[in-house]
């Protein structure tokens, strides 16, 4: 049961690259926002690209791997494991250039928030 709380959390990793995509920006977003804000330390997009990978590799496809060797989801366990391998190579492949998108979205919301507040 520990192995399903664990994936509830993490799920959109182990889907299809737009759902995980969509997941990711959202998180992204928040804490660029955040650090923005000045309720963070940090710039996510200092580290955003390589902890993903680090997330990846140490969590997301050994969790997967878990999943799939207890059989939890049937034959959907295999398909969670082959996404998360899946999107972790597109990260990979993607990762910089998804980053850089990210901060541009998040610069041109925050300037939008910026000109109606003002």
């Amino acid at each position: 049961i520990e192995h399903l709380i664990q994936a509830s959390d993490v799920a959109h990793t182990m889907q299809h690259w737009q759902v995980y995509r969509k997941w990711n920006g959202r998180l992204f977003h928040e804490m660029y926002r955040a650090f923005k804000e000045g309720r963070s330390q940090k710039n996510p997009a200092e580290f955003w690209f390589q902890g993903e990978i680090g997330f990846f590799d140490f969590y997301i496809i050994p969790l997967a791997k878990k999943l799939d060797e207890c059989g939890v989801f049937g034959v959907a366990s295999h398909e969670y494991l082959n996404y998360a391998e899946q999107n972790r190579r597109e990260w990979e492949a993607k990762g910089q250039q998804v980053v850089q998108e990210l901060v541009r979205e998040a610069d041109e919301q925050n300037s939008e928030v910026a000109v109606r507040s003002a």
